[in-house]
């Protein structure tokens, strides 16, 4: 009662453990906590850092800009400088004011001639017509040129204004002196005050009296001996002088907008601090933050959809290559729920190396991020996993590292970082897919230093930075980076084979080792046993490759398969050379007590040497829950002889199982169960070889051995021919053919 009670508690909890490796539910979490891996790691580098900042408050950190910001007011502040900066834009406006002089002395010509005029009437005249001349002048010459494009209307307008401000009022004694001019004089004068006007107007005149000041000077140097004549020409000189030299306002404006369009932006660049700690927020500082988004009241919608998106990518990719792989649906499917685990705890551990390197870098020193042992979840996957899902990741590390290493905040990604990666972990995927020794890895990191390196190298020469020491810096951690991988998947390694049972190639192997105490043991004790084991190992190993099952795993679980027979071994056939068989003295039902029991020892002795669970489940299920017909039959025979009613069924002489419930563990049975079988043939032919292998799978087939593992019948079939054609290389010398046969018996 106690046994049933502790075997039903026992088939419970394998049932829970069984349910939660191929749980949908527990699924569904995995895939939930991949993308929460994706986002929450590439977060900080995707989505800015916000602060809780209130204008006027003070600042308790340092805040660095997290990419080039603009300073609006800076910028406006250089801009007005630079505009300040522009001196006035001046143009030279000549006149020809020398005719105007010339119009003045014919007017005063024409009057002087007149008779009809009285003096007082001249005077009249010259007081109000020669100022009136002035203006005339002026309006005249801006209405003749504007809108012709020489010039200005607003420099017109400015001449006009400046040249009237700047206006010389003739002294009122010269007009009563103007009659009393004769002809002679006038033209004397004429050419005189013509000459001085225009000599003192070609230079650039921004102020009249500056020229009107030489004049005086000029006309006594003149030619003229009158005293009235010069006196008069002196003044009239100085009333026709107008400044040439005025403000283009247009100009002046046009150039101070083009010194501001000119003037570069003040930046605040990537990395500087802008905000110190303990300073007060102003109203600028306030609104610089808010327009770079750096306030926690900004809310980051589109880039957290964006790199939320990026995730279910992620995980999209995983999940298709699994439900290809037969990894998500499925009876037994390829990858349940524990491998998923595991590829989750190697992106997380993957990731977490790759964020180590990234907070070690600075902009000075970026090239630290090649240090970063990227290649090791690559190399992981492909050991404990599968070789493409192991490619497939290599490209999502890639992706992830080129933000992690990003220290450009102006772009997303870095593509240095990702093709490094890339070029690593695909060189890590190949160097190691086929490693059968620990050393393979050392190998494998060797190799993966090389390649890093190189594709360092090339980056850095087609961008052209030649800088030695970054240069030397950048290759060195890159190769240097393959052997930190190397030395990171050795330790990693056996927690995963202990933690998950993995059996990875390298532990396969390590566990084939003759010198391993179990097999030691097998050998030394059991060598019948042994040779046995080897033989379904070759048997085995075959045949799982026909079909695409883990070859290498049969061939080691063969080794081990009867290792239960080491606590009993002269009870088995093959260890009973030169010795009774001690089954003939014995009651059926104990033989096969102590025959099956060699299933359960072996499951619990590899359990007690810490041997991986799927060598455990192909030493407890290579027989399933096959019969033991001849000790059934000896039991029938035997109560028929004592006259007694059978108290048994066939049912209690089978195995306990359970039955296989993997490929592998089907393929070691039946390679068993055939290896046994032709050994006992005494002189076996191709034809009975194979009659006996179809009439071995059939029976176990008819049995319903197979019903709780995915072999399917076209599958049994490659098996059966492939177990067919190892048998006649192993046993060729006993082996007859057909036609060696025919010649035997017509001999006879």
């Amino acid at each position: 009662m106690n046994q049933n009670g502790t075997s039903k508690q026992a088939t419970v909890k394998t049932a829970k453990i069984q349910g939660w490796r191929q749980s949908p539910a527990v699924r569904w979490t995995l895939m939930a906590m991949f993308v929460l891996l994706f986002y929450i790691s590439l977060a900080p580098h995707v989505i800015p850092e916000t602060y809780d900042i209130a204008e006027g408050s003070v600042s308790e950190k340092d805040i660095k800009a997290p990419f080039q910001i603009r300073d609006d007011k800076a910028t406006r502040q250089a801009e007005e400088e630079a505009a300040n900066r522009i001196e006035d834009s001046y143009k030279i406006v000549p006149m020809k004011n020398e005719f105007l002089v010339e119009q003045i002395l014919f007017r005063i010509e024409q009057l002087n001639m007149d008779d009809q005029v009285t003096n007082q009437n001249k005077i009249d005249i010259y007081r109000t017509e020669i100022p009136g001349r002035y203006t005339e002048h002026i309006d005249t010459f801006v209405k003749m040129n504007i809108g012709k494009g020489t010039y200005s209307d607003t420099l017109l307008e400015e001449m006009s204004r400046v040249a009237k401000e700047q206006k010389y009022v003739i002294p009122e004694e010269t007009f009563y002196k103007m009659p009393q001019l004769t002809m002679e004089q006038l033209n004397d004068m004429r050419k005189v005050a013509m000459n001085i006007v225009k000599k003192l107007t070609i230079e650039q005149l921004r102020e009249a009296e500056t020229a009107r000041t030489q004049v005086a000077e000029l006309v006594n140097a003149s030619s003229l001996s009158n005293r009235t004549a010069r006196e008069i020409v002196q003044e009239l000189a100085r009333f026709t002088i107008m400044p040439n030299k005025f403000l283009d306002k247009e100009a002046t404006e046009e150039a101070r907008v083009l010194a501001k369009q000119n003037t570069p932006p003040v930046v605040i660049k990537e990395g500087d601090i802008f905000v110190k700690r303990g300073q007060t927020i102003t109203p600028e500082l306030y609104k610089l933050l808010s327009d770079s988004n750096l306030l926690q009241d900004k809310k980051h919608y589109w880039p957290q959809m964006g790199l939320l998106i990026l995730s279910f990518m992620f995980i999209i990719a995983i999940y298709v290559y699994l439900h290809q792989s037969g990894g998500i649906n499925g009876l037994k499917p390829r990858y349940g729920n524990a491998q998923l685990l595991m590829l989750w705890l190697i992106y997380l551990i993957n990731t977490i190396t790759i964020q180590i390197m990234g907070f070690t870098q600075t902009d000075t020193a970026s090239y630290v991020g090649f240090l970063a042992p990227a290649a090791l979840g690559a190399m992981l996957i492909t050991l404990l996993l599968d070789m493409h899902l192991a490619i497939i990741s290599s490209f999502i590390f890639a992706i992830m590292g080129s933000i992690i290493l990003n220290t450009h905040s102006s772009q997303l990604f870095d593509f240095r970082y990702g093709f490094f990666i890339m070029v690593v972990s695909l060189a890590a995927v190949f160097a190691i897919h086929r490693a059968s020794q620990r050393s393979a890895i050392l190998k494998a990191g060797i190799m993966v230093s090389l390649f890093g390196s190189i594709a360092v190298l090339a980056m850095l020469l087609m961008s052209e930075q030649l800088d030695r020491m970054p240069l030397i810096y950048s290759v060195s951690f890159a190769f240097a980076s393959g052997l930190l991988t190397a030395v990171l998947v050795i330790g990693l390694m056996p927690f995963f084979e202990v933690t998950f049972g993995i059996l990875s190639a390298l532990k396969l192997v390590e566990l084939s080792n003759p010198n391993h105490p179990l097999l030691r043991k097998l050998l030394t004790e059991t060598p019948g046993t042994y040779h046995h084991s080897v033989m379904v190992g070759n048997l085995a190993e075959a045949a799982a490759e026909t079909i695409g099952a883990d070859g290498l795993l049969c061939r080691v679980g063969s080794y081990y398969h009867d290792i239960g027979k080491t606590k009993r071994p002269n009870y088995f056939i093959e260890n009973q050379s030169n010795m009774e068989n001690p089954h003939d003295t014995i009651d059926p039902k104990l033989s096969k007590s102590i025959i099956v029991a060699h299933a359960r020892d072996g499951s619990e002795m590899l359990k007690a040497h810490n041997i991986p669970k799927p060598i455990r489940d192909i030493a407890e299920q290579h027989h399933g829950t096959t019969s033991l017909k001849y000790f059934y039959h000896k039991a029938l025979k035997q109560a028929e002889e004592q006259g007694i009613e059978p108290n048994f069924t066939e049912n209690d002489f089978r195995y306990p199982g359970p039955k296989a419930q993997s490929k592998e563990a089907a393929i070691v049975g039946i390679a068993d169960c055939i290896e046994a079988a032709v050994r006992s043939l005494r002189n076996p032919t191709v034809e009975h070889v194979e009659a006996m292998i179809n009439k071995i799978i059939k029976s176990r087939l008819d049995d319903n051995q197979y019903n709780e593992c995915d072999l399917t019948l076209k599958e049994l079939d490659k098996v059966a021919q492939s177990l067919k054609e190892s048998i006649i290389g192993i046993f060729h010398s006993r082996i007859e053919y057909p036609d060696d046969a025919k010649a035997k018996e017509g001999t006879n």
